[in-house]
């Protein structure tokens, strides 16, 4: 059995599963033994389940030899970003205050996961708590990413995004407040979706700020993304912004046709201050799209002119909240970076807050009187490329900038939004990978996975890192 079936897609890897050319048992075996090799470069995990895996794998090998074939994830090994909970077993979030965290029940994304198959192989290392871009972890070490080894991952889901390019799991889940997917698929050259507000529950998954908070697919290719969407999508009510709607077949409705689409570019913002190769790129799928079909049109979103103030006063606000009385108790347990940023969340006044909110309406109005005009927004995800881990400094265009001051600007106004946004490779620069940002209207991912689709096929990445093969 050749361990490159490590490096397959979910599609690939769920259609031999199904038709019992490879078990549940042979694929978690290597998919660990890869993950162990490979973990004290990259450290993507932070702890693994062997043993639990390799007896899930069994259970479900067992089930399709009973004809009980549950769907494309069924026999899939999976490792999960470490805030969200497993029932009954450690869920870190790469903190020393939780270290020893055990929670009673399953996340609903967990749950909904086990339903569909999947076996979960362990957790994955994170910036702590998740409010971070680098993944430089004070208490669990720093990922790095595995196309380029003294670069960051991006965060905060970096061990998510190390651990897909290097074939340390086939695909797994990030969560995103600002761009905590997006960033590190952007920088990993995975395929990451922060799905609509409401779309995916989030009971089960520690909150970093209650209005921002997301969780979705990072995969290596678009139907791996929208297999794992289909997965997890759908309404609890033990999470009060989850929403009812209408269940929908993603990867069924992934099809070839331009014809009729709309794509806006809104160059006065998303297209402002940004490193010239990944401008290169970007534009030349633009101009793909365009000569497939596509219409191409320019919008304006005034509005986003404010939405990096509206979006730090609320993740300010909202995460110094939830850690307040923690915070108060020991403040020596965070990292110094994460300490720093509680302790300012408790500097906005409610005038603030509310202020921020204002702007926040203001730019979901916006965005929603474009959407109207057109099918999708198309930005770079990042105005910059990987920095070197434990440095602050990016570069535009041969100038040093804050790389937090710059790196969220592209995905932060989807999250006040809560619209669908996601990240596609579309090549490299300095041999690291570029992502591209698709950004649909509410609960209408099927249009950004058929605009994604496209992009991909164009581009034909290969979104394995050389030190995975």
């Amino acid at each position: 059995m050749s361990n490159h079936q490590v490096l397959l897609p979910v599609s690939e890897l769920a259609e031999l599963i199904k038709t019992k050319q490879l078990t549940s048992v042979e694929l978690t075996k290597m998919v660990l033994e890869q993950a162990h090799r490979l973990n004290p470069e990259i450290n993507a995990y932070i702890s693994f389940r062997d043993e639990q895996a390799l007896a899930e794998a069994a259970k479900m090998d067992q089930e399709i030899a009973e004809g009980r074939y549950r769907g494309p994830l069924h026999g899939i090994p999976m490792a999960i970003k470490d805030n969200i909970y497993i029932g009954g077993e450690v869920t870190t979030m790469a903190s020393k205050y939780h270290e020893n965290f055990v929670s009673e029940d399953d996340a609903t994304v967990i749950a909904k996961l086990k339903e569909a198959g999947a076996v979960l192989l362990g957790k994955l290392n994170m910036h702590e708590y998740a409010w971070g871009i680098t993944n430089n972890s004070p208490h669990f070490g720093p990922v790095k990413n595995p196309w380029k080894l003294e670069k960051i991952p991006g965060g905060s889901s970096g061990g998510s995004g190390a651990a897909v390019t290097a074939g340390m799991t086939p695909v797994t889940l990030g969560t995103d407040t600002a761009g905590s997917i997006r960033i590190p698929s952007s920088a990993c050259g995975l395929v990451g979706l922060k799905p609509t507000h409401g779309l995916v529950a989030k009971y089960g998954c520690f909150p970093l700020a209650w209005t921002l908070d997301h969780i979705g697919p990072m995969a290596r290719t678009v139907d791996d993304a929208a297999i794992v969407l289909q997965a997890i999508a759908g309404f609890d009510q033990r999470d009060p912004t989850s929403k009812q709607t209408q269940k929908l077949d993603y990867l069924a409705n992934i099809n070839d046709s331009l014809k009729g689409k709309v794509i806006g570019i809104e160059e006065e913002y998303f297209f402002k201050d940004v490193d010239a190769p990944i401008e290169k790129l970007v534009r030349e799928q633009i101009a793909q799209l365009e000569s497939q079909g596509a219409t191409i049109k320019k919008v304006k979103i005034p509005a986003l002119q404010n939405s990096e103030y509206a979006e730090l006063i609320t993740s300010l606000s909202e995460a110094g909240t939830i850690h307040y009385e923690q915070l108060k108790k020991d403040p020596s347990h965070y990292g110094e970076d994460i300490r720093m940023l509680f302790e300012l969340g408790t500097l906005p006044s409610a005038v603030e807050y509310l202020q921020a909110q204002q702007m926040r309406r203001e730019l979901k109005a916006q965005f929603k009187a474009v959407l109207d005009e057109v099918d999708v927004i198309i930005a770079p995800t990042l105005p910059v490329l990987p920095n070197d881990i434990g440095s602050d400094i990016a570069m535009i265009n041969g100038k040093e900038v804050d790389l937090l001051n710059h790196v969220i600007r592209f995905t932060g106004p989807s999250n006040l939004t809560g619209l669908p946004a996601l990240s596609i490779p579309v090549g490299m620069a300095e041999g690291l990978p570029v992502g591209m940002q698709i950004i649909g209207k509410a609960f209408d991912e099927a249009t950004v996975f058929n605009i994604a689709k496209h992009v991909e096929k164009s581009v034909g990445f290969d979104f394995i890192a050389p030190i995975a093969k």
